[in-house]
Parts: C-alpha cells; structure tokens; sequence
C-alpha cells in the first residue's frame, strides 16, 4: 500500500469509524499492539491490524486511540519511515528508545482519568504486557477491558487464518527427533513439577514437532498452539492445514489434531489439580485467563521460560554442520550476485528494488534454498540511514553515482537461516563515509575477536562492539545482535546483545548459538552504514577462573575493502580481515566459476 494514498484517502475514515465504535461500548481508548494471538514479530495478514489502520508498515509499533488523539509508538529504527508514512494523517509519532519501550504505556497511565476505559483485545496482549498496563492504569484509577476486540468489528475485509500446508522437517536436516525432543522436553517439565505444558510461540511450535509452514512471511512456521500432556501432545491447528500422511505419522508419536479454536477450551478443561507450566512473555492475557482458577477446579501454574526456547537456541553438532553447508551455498550465491551487480552499475540502470529481486534470484538457484529471511534492506546513500529501509515500486532509488550501498539480506535454507549485511561502494564513497565504514567494520572486529565466560549476560557484551565507535563520538539507535534459528525465525532468543536489554539469568551465553553482530552508523538525510556477520558460540578454553566461549564467524561473504580507510585499521584488524578474506576464498570457491569466481578472488586479496 502506498503510504500516501493511504494517508488521504483511508487514515481519517477507519479512525472515525473506531471511534464510533469505541462510543458504542462506552470506551474512551483503545490500543492496538503490533501482535498475533502467538506474540510474533512478522503477523500474519489476519492480525495486521495497527497496519490496516494506520498505514505504517514497519513489524513493531502500538497505535492508541481516544477521541481526540491519535499516537503511534515506534522505536529509532521506524523514525524515518513512520514520518514518511504518517504523513498527512493524525496520528502523531510519539519516538522510543528501543522496540521494547513501555512508554505507550505510561503514557496511558498519565492522560486517562479516574473512571476512563482502555480497551484492547485479550486475545493478542501478551500476559506480562498486561501487568504492567494494568499496573499503569491503576495509578491514575482507569480502568481495562480485554474482552472487547472493537477493532475487528469496523474491519470488514478481515483476512482469515493462513491456510497454507504444514509439512515435516525431514529427518536428513532435522537430527533430533520428534520424539526424542519431546521426552527432553517432558524432562523439563519435570523439573518445574509440571504435568501439562502450552506453547503459544510459533517457532517453539514448529522446532518440538520438528514441522515447518509459510503461513508468516519469510519464518516457516504455521500458525498453531500447543497443548503437551504426560503422555499425549494436541496441536490446535486450522483444519485441512495437515494432510493424512503427516497426521498418520505424528499420530505415531503421539501427537494428536483438534481445531485451532479449542485452544482455550483444552485449557479451561485442565483436570483439577494439575500442574500448568506457562511462560508470560510468551503466552497471551486471553490464554491464561482461560486457565481454571478456582477452588475446587484450579489449576497450579509455574511460571517460566519455555524450555524449547533454550534447546532451540542451542544448535548441535549435526545442526552446525548443516549450518556451515548453507552459509557456503549462500556466500556462494552473493558472490555471484555481486559479480552481476559491479558491471550492471556501470552498464545499465540498476535500482534499489533490482537489488531484491537479483539477490533473491541467486539464491534460489542454491540446493536447500526456501525463501528470504526477511524483507531484503537494498539503500543507497540517504536511504541507508533507515534501519529498517524498504525499497517499492512506487518510492526507491537509482543507483548511480558516487556513494554507499547498504544491502542487509538472508535466506531460509532447509539447513540453515542466513542474515547479511555489506557494503558496496559505488562510485567514488567520500573520506567521510570510508570513516564510517572502517568504524564499523572495527566494532564488527572487536567483538567477532571477543574470548568471554560461558554463561555471561548476552547484552553486557554490547559495549565491545560500540566502544571503537563511541571512540569518535558515535552510536546507533538498535542492539547490536540477534539470535538466529534453524530453519526458523531469523530473530530468536533468549538471547540478544544489546545495552537496552535486561541482562536476565535466561540470557546467558551457551555453546552452539548463533548470533548476529552488527554494528551501524546511520547519517539521517545523508548515508547509513551496518556490517552483519553470524556467528557461533564455541568453547575457547577451561582455566582456573571457569569455562570461556569465543565466537566462530559463520558468514562467509567478503566485505568491499574500497569502503574502508585502511589507514585506520590497526595492524591486528587488517590481519583479522586478510584471514576472514582467505577462509572465505577457501570455502566458496569450489561453489562458484566464471565472473563470479574471478569476483570472489578480487575482493578476498590480501591488503
């Protein structure tokens, strides 16, 4: 949809009609989360709603609305495109600090009076979000209702449930099976005393049943809630989304069907006494509050991370094998997709949106390959200055010139899931953007090079990569890197590097994560840079002192040495460069001939 179409011709009418519907029911505002019943980060089109009625496209926002305001809350990396989006409607952007911010929240605290009613459907509010509203309404004597879904009821064209095929992750890619991931995970509940154990999150989903879908855009996973038993295991999934072959075998295991709707009611008849194990940050109000609480029904709930988000995090050996395969076939794809781009540049008109379409086109000539991880980032110059850029039909650039060219792109592989980002110098880039480049290159350095203890608080390591940028004065808006998963979401926890998050007991570094490192700097109007590798957590060395993990770099891909002032590279990070450039050479090149092999030897020479 084109943001400005949508401003005048949309924005005004949908927010009138939630208002009169908010009048209807006696409601003085209503929030609307960028959320799905499971918390995911990409939604599928059903749950979309904050886009449908506000026009901004980016994965993360809250929209409120009461009768005389409207706010959309998003972090730095949305600034420039919730601006360019909003414009021409009502709805003010109202700026965080990072993608986790409460301040939507005690901003609702503040402006509603005593007596005031927040509306906002149970069914897509996570359960610790709820707190702490409830806690921020409670301050100023305001009042929430969960049990009202006012936005659904002025949305006439709501999409349905995604209905695409789930199919197995075959046991060739997939080393641990079903079953065996199933009594791992019994184990674990056993340790929190829990019979019975429900997953909402999408990911943890499809990792347990070792099974995979396209119902979200660029995660194969499928839309479905999990119930698991002592002995037995329902996945609540849309009909017709199983075929015969595959329920016949996850039967096998155990594994039985029932309609994605009786989620709540597969809770609400939990034998009583029951143990529920449920982890709040991962489960909606409207999900627990299905859960029996009263005497003589009620049901004991343990409150704790699912314990598939920790074994999904932890790769094994055959995984990481797997892994290395596909990052090969996907360096191998970018070279060739490089090699297309430096003589198109200087032969034909190349534009951002080429970038996508290209890059994505070498991939899929690549064994293993499923889809893109994410929406590829293709900007030049002033685009790049936006995080979470995306290039359209109707609003991208030409790429010609003198400049920076900033491509963040990834594949899914039945293998592996891959994430990038390099820089391509076109042209001519200036002495001022050489600087950035080298700045971040050097953060990317520092931290890839870092020997740290097992067990240590992912976000503490963010200062390494930043300190050789704050050295000049600098600092991006974002973390600086991301769990990856297997064939799965390309952002996964429990663990993140980044000094805005809570340096919590769940986010300790263990050996076979993988993580991203990328540091950025990002000139608003002028240019952006980020350099992104993958990398593993590997065991360095046991001392006295305990255990330490190093980080292998799993990327493999050169990174455009004309971007660089090398005059600022110490002699260590030219050495850390010269042997990253010859492990690539050694492990792409028996992938690649032709131009793109004669490009890969270019970019990997020695400085």
């Amino acid at each position: 949809m084109n943001a400005r179409t949508f401003s005048q011709n949309t924005a005004a009418q949908r927010i009138q009609q939630l208002r009169t519907a908010m009048q209807n029911h006696n409601v003085d505002a209503c929030l609307i989360p960028s959320a799905d019943p499971h918390l995911s980060e990409y939604l599928p089109g059903r749950w979309k709603g904050r886009e449908w009625m506000s026009g901004f496209t980016g994965s993360v926002a809250n929209l409120i609305i009461t009768a005389d305001f409207a706010g959309l809350w998003a972090d730095s990396r949305y600034w420039s495109q919730a601006e360019a989006e909003l414009a021409g409607t009502e709805i003010v952007l109202m700026k965080t600090p990072t993608g986790s911010s409460l301040l939507h929240l005690d901003w609702l605290g503040a402006n509603l009076s005593a007596g005031q009613t927040l509306a906002v459907d149970g069914a897509v509010l996570g359960l610790a979000t709820a707190r702490a509203l409830e806690q921020a309404l409670t301050k100023g004597g305001s009042k929430l209702r969960t049990d009202l879904d006012v936005l659904g009821e002025i949305w006439s064209e709501r999409p349905g449930l995604p209905m695409a095929e789930v199919y197995q992750h075959e046991a060739s890619h997939a080393p641990l099976s079903r079953a065996a991931k199933l009594e791992q995970l019994r184990q674990a509940m056993q340790q929190h005393g829990a019979q019975w154990h429900f997953i909402s999150t999408l990911d943890d989903i499809a990792y347990l049943f070792n099974l995979r879908g396209a119902d979200v855009n660029y995660n194969p996973v499928f839309v479905a809630h999990a119930l698991i038993g002592p002995k037995q295991s329902t996945l609540f999934v849309a009909d017709g989304k199983v075929p015969p072959a595959l329920r016949d075998l996850l039967s096998q295991d155990n594994v039985t069907l029932a309609p994605y709707e009786q989620a709540s009611q597969s809770l609400a008849a939990l034998p009583a006494g029951a143990t529920l194990l449920l982890d709040p940050r991962r489960v909606t109000l409207g999900l627990r509050q299905a859960v029996p609480g009263t005497v003589p029904g009620a049901v004991k709930v343990v409150e704790a991370i699912n314990p598939t988000t920790f074994a999904k995090s932890r790769k094994s050996v055959d995984e990481i094998t797997h892994v290395r395969a596909a990052m090969e076939q996907d360096g191998a794809a970018l070279c060739e997709f490089f090699a297309w781009l430096e003589q198109a540049v200087d032969k034909e008109t190349v534009t951002e949106v080429m970038v996508d379409t290209h890059i994505t086109a070498a991939r899929a000539r690549r064994p293993g390959f499923v889809s893109p991880s994410f929406a590829t980032i293709a900007g030049f110059n002033t685009n790049g200055a936006m995080p979470h850029y995306k290039a359209s039909a109707e609003s991208h650039a030409t790429i010609s010139g003198d400049g920076l060219l900033l491509i963040d792109s990834g594949g899914q592989y039945v293998g592996g899931t891959t994430d990038i980002t390099r820089m391509v110098a076109i042209g001519q880039p200036s002495a001022a953007q050489k600087r950035d480049c080298t700045l971040v290159l050097k953060g990317v350095i520092a931290l890839s090079s870092a020997q740290f203890p097992r067990s240590i608080k992912s976000p503490l390591l963010d200062a390494i990569a930043r300190a050789p940028i704050w050295a000049a004065g600098i600092d991006y808006g974002h973390g600086t890197g991301h769990g990856v998963g297997y064939f799965l979401n390309v952002h996964e926890g429990p663990q993140v590097i980044s000094g805005s998050a809570a340096p919590d007991p769940h986010t300790a570094m263990e050996p076979g994560m993988i993580t991203s490192i990328e540091p950025g700097i990002y000139r608003p109007g002028h240019w952006g840079v980020r350099i992104e590798n993958l990398v593993l957590n590997q065991p360095a060395e046991i001392s006295e002192f305990g255990e330490y993990l190093r980080f292998e770099t799993l990327t493999l891909c050169p990174i455009d040495s004309r971007c660089l002032d090398l005059g600022l590279l110490r002699s260590d990070e030219i050495d850390w460069l010269n042997a990253y450039h010859a492990e690539v050479r050694k492990r792409l090149s028996p992938h690649v001939r032709g131009e793109a092999r004669q490009w890969l030897e270019s970019r990997t020479e020695a400085l």
